[in-house]
Protein backbone atom coordinates (compact mmCIF):
# COMPACT_ATOMS: atom_id res chain seq x y z
CA UNK A 1 0.00 0.00 0.00
CA UNK A 2 1.68 3.24 -1.66
CA UNK A 3 0.93 6.39 1.20
CA UNK A 4 2.39 9.67 1.67
CA UNK A 5 2.42 10.32 5.02
CA UNK A 6 1.30 14.09 4.91
CA UNK A 7 -1.97 13.08 3.39
CA UNK A 8 -2.81 9.89 5.67
CA UNK A 9 -2.56 8.45 8.83
CA UNK A 10 -1.70 4.74 9.12
CA UNK A 11 -3.19 2.97 12.81
CA UNK A 12 -1.89 -0.51 13.73
CA UNK A 13 -4.28 -1.99 15.32
CA UNK A 14 -4.56 -4.49 17.96
CA UNK A 15 -5.29 -7.10 15.60
CA UNK A 16 -1.56 -6.26 14.12
CA UNK A 17 -3.61 -4.88 11.30
CA UNK A 18 -2.03 -1.54 9.70
CA UNK A 19 -5.09 0.60 8.39
CA UNK A 20 -5.02 3.88 6.54
CA UNK A 21 -6.69 7.11 7.64
CA UNK A 22 -6.97 10.18 6.15
CA UNK A 23 -4.84 12.55 7.53
CA UNK A 24 -4.90 16.20 8.98
CA UNK A 25 -8.10 18.03 9.34
CA UNK A 26 -9.90 14.80 7.68
CA UNK A 27 -8.75 12.55 10.46
CA UNK A 28 -9.87 15.43 13.06
CA UNK A 29 -12.92 15.42 11.58
CA UNK A 30 -13.93 11.50 11.67
CA UNK A 31 -17.38 10.35 13.65
CA UNK A 32 -16.57 10.37 17.88
CA UNK A 33 -16.95 6.58 17.16
CA UNK A 34 -14.05 6.34 14.67
CA UNK A 35 -11.89 8.84 16.36
CA UNK A 36 -12.51 6.26 20.13
CA UNK A 37 -11.93 3.21 17.81
CA UNK A 38 -8.41 4.88 16.82
CA UNK A 39 -7.09 5.12 20.84
CA UNK A 40 -7.05 1.44 21.21
CA UNK A 41 -4.72 1.18 18.60
CA UNK A 42 -1.40 3.32 17.83
CA UNK A 43 -1.45 6.02 15.57
CA UNK A 44 1.05 7.07 13.24
CA UNK A 45 0.62 10.58 12.11
CA UNK A 46 3.03 13.48 10.54
CA UNK A 47 2.39 17.35 10.75
CA UNK A 48 4.56 20.25 9.58
CA UNK A 49 4.73 23.06 12.46
CA UNK A 50 5.20 26.38 12.25
CA UNK A 51 4.36 27.40 14.99
CA UNK A 52 4.09 26.25 19.06
CA UNK A 53 1.88 24.34 20.20
CA UNK A 54 -1.39 25.87 21.35
CA UNK A 55 -1.52 23.13 24.18
CA UNK A 56 -0.08 20.87 26.63
CA UNK A 57 -0.87 16.92 25.78
CA UNK A 58 -0.70 13.96 28.08
CA UNK A 59 -1.34 9.85 26.53
CA UNK A 60 -2.42 7.79 30.08
CA UNK A 61 -2.32 4.51 27.90
CA UNK A 62 0.64 4.91 25.95
CA UNK A 63 4.05 5.93 25.84
CA UNK A 64 4.77 8.59 22.68
CA UNK A 65 7.40 8.18 20.00
CA UNK A 66 8.29 11.70 18.77
CA UNK A 67 10.56 11.33 15.54
CA UNK A 68 12.01 15.46 13.96
CA UNK A 69 12.17 14.69 10.35
CA UNK A 70 13.65 18.64 9.39
CA UNK A 71 13.60 21.82 11.51
CA UNK A 72 14.12 23.02 14.87
CA UNK A 73 11.99 22.16 17.82
CA UNK A 74 12.16 22.01 22.06
CA UNK A 75 9.57 19.39 23.61
CA UNK A 76 8.78 20.56 26.98
CA UNK A 77 8.08 18.05 29.39
CA UNK A 78 6.53 18.98 32.71
CA UNK A 79 8.21 16.62 35.69
CA UNK A 80 6.92 16.34 38.74
CA UNK A 81 8.54 19.86 40.19
CA UNK A 82 10.13 21.38 36.92
CA UNK A 83 9.52 21.64 33.23
CA UNK A 84 12.57 19.68 31.34
CA UNK A 85 13.33 21.02 27.53
CA UNK A 86 14.83 18.85 24.87
CA UNK A 87 16.04 20.36 22.12
CA UNK A 88 15.55 18.45 18.57
CA UNK A 89 17.85 20.10 15.56
CA UNK A 90 17.69 18.47 12.14
CA UNK A 91 16.82 15.02 13.28
CA UNK A 92 16.57 13.11 16.12
CA UNK A 93 13.78 11.50 18.31
CA UNK A 94 12.11 11.26 22.07
CA UNK A 95 10.43 9.11 23.91
CA UNK A 96 7.65 10.60 26.31
CA UNK A 97 6.00 8.22 29.09
CA UNK A 98 2.60 7.33 29.72
CA UNK A 99 1.25 10.02 31.57
CA UNK A 100 3.88 12.79 31.21
CA UNK A 101 2.74 16.47 29.78
CA UNK A 102 4.26 17.76 26.89
CA UNK A 103 4.09 20.44 24.27
CA UNK A 104 6.26 21.64 21.89
CA UNK A 105 7.92 24.90 21.39
CA UNK A 106 9.16 25.85 17.59
CA UNK A 107 12.85 27.14 16.67
CA UNK A 108 12.74 26.93 12.93
CA UNK A 109 9.88 25.14 10.98
CA UNK A 110 9.21 21.55 11.21
CA UNK A 111 8.45 17.96 10.06
CA UNK A 112 7.35 15.69 12.82
CA UNK A 113 6.48 11.55 12.93
CA UNK A 114 4.35 11.12 16.39
CA UNK A 115 3.16 7.35 17.33
CA UNK A 116 1.13 6.71 20.01
CA UNK A 117 -1.63 5.88 21.58
CA UNK A 118 -4.39 8.35 21.62
CA UNK A 119 -7.24 6.26 24.02
CA UNK A 120 -7.87 9.20 26.53
CA UNK A 121 -5.72 11.48 25.11
CA UNK A 122 -5.88 15.08 27.48
CA UNK A 123 -5.13 18.21 26.44
CA UNK A 124 -4.89 21.91 28.03
CA UNK A 125 -3.63 25.28 27.27
CA UNK A 126 -0.27 26.43 27.43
Amino acid sequence: MMLNPQESYVLLDSRGTALRLPGGDQFWQLPKAALANCGEGWLISEYFFEQDWPTWEMHPHGDEFMYLLSGEVHVHVEGADDVSIISLKGSGAVILPRGMWHTTKVVAPARMLHITRGLDTQTRST
